[in-house]
């Protein structure tokens, strides 16, 4: 039942149970906000709380390994396999960046994982790009072989590769 249903229920309504976080992760998120605009902190459930706030910050962290992770997907690629090299890999580097960008200016904490999320998605990119470019992973340098500014901001001519 939606909030605005609650709501006008009146105030001869029986009152209703809370909603368990296992059994309906929406509604129990709309109490939890309307606990905390009321500042009934009697009411909130704190476990399930800092259990959610912390699956956030970890989406976020996902979000940026996924975004270095396509980006050095098409690195290795592209260093790998010159003469594939096309603009679909060059403009996918530039997206990816973007997302990167955009993850840092709205999680501006993440920066002190920027090690462990280059190391992270370096490690699944170096597997990806071996099975894209159907060689040997061991054809592959063990270790992230580019600084983080490379990875942000290494150029990458368009106009030397294919259309």
């Amino acid at each position: 039942m939606s909030t605005l249903l609650r709501q006008s229920a009146g105030p001869h309504a029986l009152p209703k149970a809370p909603t368990r976080h296992a059994d309906d992760l929406y509604t129990w998120v709309e109490e939890q906000v309307a606990h905390l605009r009321a500042g009934r902190a009697d009411a909130l459930d704190l476990a399930n709380i800092a259990e959610e706030l912390n699956d956030v910050g970890l989406s976020e962290y996902y979000r940026l390994q996924s975004a270095v992770e396509i980006v050095l997907v098409h690195m290795l690629k592209w260093d790998h396999q010159p003469e594939r090299r096309g603009r679909g890999w060059a403009l996918s580097i530039t997206e990816h960046r973007e997302r990167v960008g955009i993850v840092l200016r709205k999680s501006p904490g993440l920066k002190s994982s920027l090690a462990e999320a280059q190391e992270n998605a370096f490690r699944l990119a170096r597997l990806r790009a071996a099975r894209e470019m159907r060689r040997p992973v061991e054809a592959l340098p063990d270790a992230c072989p580019y600084a983080w500014d490379d990875i942000l901001n290494r150029p990458f001519d368009l106009d030397s590769v294919k259309r």
